[in-house]
């Protein structure tokens, strides 16, 4: 990965940053849509539950096989406490209890309804079935309708799974079987006119959820690798393209290497973005070079033009005192020889600042360093005068400072016509 181009991991790291939203979106998509759907088909069931057990206060425990509510394909049942199918829907049709949670508590025994009615004897033959009719009454009154409802409690879901067809279609056909579904219960309690207590159970096919969820999800895994490639390449064909100034830049600095011309610069381009920056620093740092080199030819020719006076008129005379030593001026060759000495030293300090040596500094007091240079200076071949010493101290390296004055006070007495004028001020 680390000797892969930069455009192909732009490339990798894109298509992973995608795909792992992708993956994420995915997964929550799918889960949401799930729940929904699951949502939508417990609704169902609950309101087929509900809509059978509203009719329940109008029919007999005979004629609940005749509702409404069980003449569609869904599954659904009417079973009493005891387990008893008092109505089904057609596809189960002489089948027993399709599930036995949320079932009424049984009614009391017959010890029980005896013990009760000796003790009530004193209020009639027909007081206890009157206050039963008036209990099932009270426990089935409602607003909704304008009529009694047989709705006991709230309803209660739980998945169960059935037999189908080809159709989706419950199904207890041994030829017609050709899977199972699941399918979301709900069971609501209600009576019947007569004062049964009785569960509705009521089934909402899972089929469509499943294969919405399946649907969605293939889609997914099939889109998925296709949109990976798009992002791949699209992000590295801009990555490319947004490289290929940095790849001018790279040639024309290795041109400009081997050919170690400085006054060549790298292609700049128009835009305002990084890489436009990145060649302008790099024409200005190519600039600053150039300057650079160009100063140092200057001061190497300078410097060999300084050195050559020196080291000629030393030779002359050594070449004079072979021939005749009675002619060798000694005062002169010493001359020559600090000058030397000074131009080497000067060259040494050169290199050392170059190589970020920086010397100590201090207080220096500028009149009392002229003044030491002044008494240490010969007046040929022009005097030297001092007009103003009135500098005080400044801080500086008193090494540099005498160096920077030595070599003032040398080129004005060389090339100065008449006498050296010094002054000194802060």
């Amino acid at each position: 990965m680390r000797r892969a181009s930069v455009r192909v991991r732009a490339a990798l790291g894109a298509t992973l940053v995608v795909a792992v939203a992708l993956v994420v979106a995915g997964f929550f998509v799918v889960a949401t849509l799930r729940d929904g759907l699951a949502d939508t088909a417990r609704l169902s069931a609950e309101n087929a539950a509900r809509g059978t057990a509203a009719q329940l206060a109008d029919v007999p425990d005979s004629e609940v096989g005749r509702l409404d509510g069980l003449d569609g394909d869904d599954p659904a049942q009417v079973v009493d406490a005891d387990g008893k199918v008092l109505g089904a829907s057609d596809p189960l049709q002489g089948r027993g209890p399709m599930a036995d949670f949320a079932r009424p508590d049984r009614p009391h025994g017959d010890g029980d309804a005896d013990a009760d009615a000796d003790s009530d004897s004193d209020s009639g033959s027909g007081s206890g079935s009157d206050e039963a009719d008036a209990d099932a009454d009270d426990a089935g009154e409602s607003d909704s309708g304008g009529g009694r409802a047989a709705i006991d409690g709230d309803s209660e879901n739980r998945t169960l799974t059935f037999p189908v067809d080809d159709d989706g279609e419950v199904t207890y056909d041994k030829e017609d079987i050709t899977g199972k579904q699941d399918f979301d219960v709900a069971a609501v309690q209600g009576r019947t006119r007569d004062g049964t207590p009785v569960t509705v159970y009521s089934g909402a096919s899972l089929g469509a959820q499943q294969e919405a969820v399946s649907t969605v999800t293939r889609s997914m895994l099939f889109g998925l690798p296709v949109l990976l490639l798009v992002v791949a390449g699209v992000t590295w064909l801009v990555t490319r393209r947004a490289l290929r100034p940095v790849e001018g830049i790279r040639r024309e600095m290795s041109a400009i290497t081997a050919s170690t011309d400085l006054a060549r610069r790298v292609p700049q381009p128009d835009a305002r973005d990084e890489v436009a920056r990145l060649a302008r620093t790099t024409n200005e740092t190519l600039a600053a070079l150039e300057a650079s080199v160009e100063r140092q030819r200057r001061f190497v020719a300078d410097a060999s033009h300084e050195l050559r006076s020196p080291i000629a008129s030393l030779r002359t005379q050594l070449e004079v005192a072979a021939a005749h030593p009675e002619l060798l001026d000694l005062d002169e060759a010493v001359e020559d020889t600090v000058r030397l000495q000074t131009l080497a030293a000067d060259l040494l300090l050169l290199a050392r600042l170059d190589a970020g040596e920086r010397p100590a500094t201090g207080r220096v007091a500028l009149d009392a360093l002229v003044r030491e240079h002044l008494a240490q200076r010969v007046s040929d071949p022009h005097p030297v005068r001092v007009e103003v010493l009135d500098a005080g101290e400044v801080r500086g390296s008193a090494g540099q400072l005498s160096r920077v004055l030595a070599n003032l006070l040398d080129n004005a007495q060389r090339h100065a016509r008449s006498e050296v004028s010094v002054a000194v001020r802060r």
